[in-house]
């Protein structure tokens, strides 16, 4: 196995640990999920970028007669590419003690003040940090905002 191999294989491993994090073990750490909201998704372009720069690394590496093993590790890393910008929805978990954006954990005494935009973005502001919260559904801000609310209600 050359070095070339070796990263490739390492990032593949990589790729998958943070597919498995997310769709299994995420929703399970902090408790039970109260709520779980589909976000929108962003850098659609860079993603599209990104897999047509292997595509042609593939198609180099296929007509250059390489070997077979990077071939198909870099076609593996193309499909997780592809899973990972594509078929993965970002969501957030709300949970008892706060929720998950992204892969970070936020408290519900974090929350300084919160702020809807007329587009429909739901700013959070936290100490030193806005989110700005992009649903994929409108109807799921007034859940949102019950969730929320709720919590404050019972930290006070």
């Amino acid at each position: 196995m050359t070095l070339t191999d070796g990263l490739l294989l390492g990032c593949i491993v990589l790729v998958l640990a943070y597919a498995v994090h997310l769709e299994w073990l995420l929703p399970q750490r902090k408790g039970k999920t109260l709520l779980r909201v589909n976000l929108l998704r962003k850098g659609r372009a860079d993603s599209l970028i990104f897999i047509a720069l292997l595509g042609i690394v593939i198609y180099r590496h296929y007509t250059g007669q390489g070997a077979p093993l990077t071939l198909y590790l870099l076609t593996f890393l193309l499909i997780a590419v592809c899973y990972i910008s594509f078929i993965r929805r970002p969501v957030l978990l709300f949970k008892p003690e706060g929720f998950y954006y992204g892969n970070l954990f936020i408290g519900y005494t974090r929350i300084r003040h919160l702020h809807l935009t007329e587009q429909g973005v739901l700013f959070i502001h936290l100490e030193q940090r806005k989110l700005p919260i992009h649903v994929q559904y409108i109807g799921d801000l007034e859940k949102i905002k019950n969730i929320l609310f709720k919590n404050q209600l019972d930290v006070n």
